[in-house]
């Protein structure tokens, strides 16, 4: 019996949505396996001489504590790893410089993550004396080194993931040490104490992103749910869910100014574009509910401020994140 063409039609996009929801169930199943923490890997790296030439690590959450002398070799992830720390290798005038604020911690018999804020310092008398305040941040997405400069921070990093699904929650263990007062540190400065205390921040957002003709890169917040630790999680908090508000959460009781849409440039995330140009990402307004999305983000900060401002000590841990369909 001959079919008509309309069937085939069919067939064929049954066949894509199966491969398509076949692929997001892998990246659901990626982002939950390596959110149990652990598996790590460390990276073995001699700073110049120059700063002192100490031997420093940076850790990853995948792998087996293998221990890769790298030097001056810029990180690459592995082939389904989607996470990224902010443990960076510096490359600036020349000098190596290292900053790792995620670490393993044993839990139990396995590990979860410890994320903190705080001081780096480099000195090399009669060429560098700086103090850095670093936030520790633990995120979906990428952040492609060396890093050769300290200006205009937000660049650095590529937040979020293709993902078109809709999550329910974020569900994780956390416990927290919070409150600490909050250091200025740019590095081209002495360190300030600004008087007031600082919180840890935890930050799903979905998005549908597009590109323009003219490069830039838009978006339409799709899903919502940020949540500021201003207290201390003194004992482990097991399975807490984190749940997602879709559409416009404007008018929802929990609703803050902060979880509102990113359109300050300083603070604006950030993209490739197609051309391989990074673009801030313009949050145009709210999506409709039941829009799909393009992207998702997820990111954990130590400290919930600008870049080189945080609370030093401010410390998160965490263990088993996953996204809840």
């Amino acid at each position: 019996m001959k079919r008509p063409i309309l069937f085939y039609v069919f067939i064929a996009a049954m066949a894509m949505s199966a491969n398509t929801a076949y692929a997001q169930q892998a990246v659901v199943d990626a982002v939950n396996e390596y959110g149990k923490f652990d598996k790590w890997c460390r990276r073995e790296v001699k700073e110049s001489g120059v700063i002192g030439g100490n031997t420093k690590y940076l850790y990853e959450f995948y792998g087996d504590f293998g221990t890769t002398v790298t030097n001056k070799t810029p990180y690459s992830a592995p082939e389904g790893y989607l996470w990224r720390t902010n443990n960076v290798l510096a490359v600036v005038a020349g000098v190596c410089k290292t900053n790792n604020t995620v670490f393993p911690e044993k839990r139990g018999r396995g590990y979860c993550a410890r994320i903190e804020t705080h001081i780096e310092e480099v000195n090399a008398v009669g060429i560098i004396n700086m103090s850095v305040t670093c936030q520790g941040a633990l995120l979906l997405g990428e952040l492609p080194e060396p890093i050769t400069t300290t200006k205009d921070p937000m660049s650095k990093v590529f937040y979020g993931i293709p993902f078109n699904q809709c999550p329910r929650a974020l569900k994780m263990d956390i416990k927290a040490d919070v409150g600490h007062e909050v250091i200025r540190g740019t590095g081209f400065s002495k360190l300030k104490p600004m008087g007031y205390n600082d919180s840890a921040e935890i930050i799903v957002m979905l998005q549908k992103r597009w590109e323009d003709a003219d490069g830039e890169v838009h978006a339409l917040r799709v899903g919502t749910a940020i949540h500021r630790i201003e207290e201390d999680i003194p004992t482990w908090i097991n399975g807490y869910e984190l749940e997602i508000g879709y559409g416009d959460i404007t008018g929802e009781p929990y609703y803050k100014d902060y979880m509102g849409l990113k359109n300050n440039p300083e603070t604006a995330y950030r993209a490739r574009n197609s051309k391989g140009k990074t673009v801030i990402i313009k949050e145009d307004g709210w999506a409709a509910p039941g829009t799909e999305p393009t992207h998702l983000i997820v990111l954990f900060l130590s400290s919930c401020g600008d870049a080189f401002y945080g609370g030093v000590g401010n410390t998160v841990w965490l263990d088993n994140v996953q996204l809840v369909m």
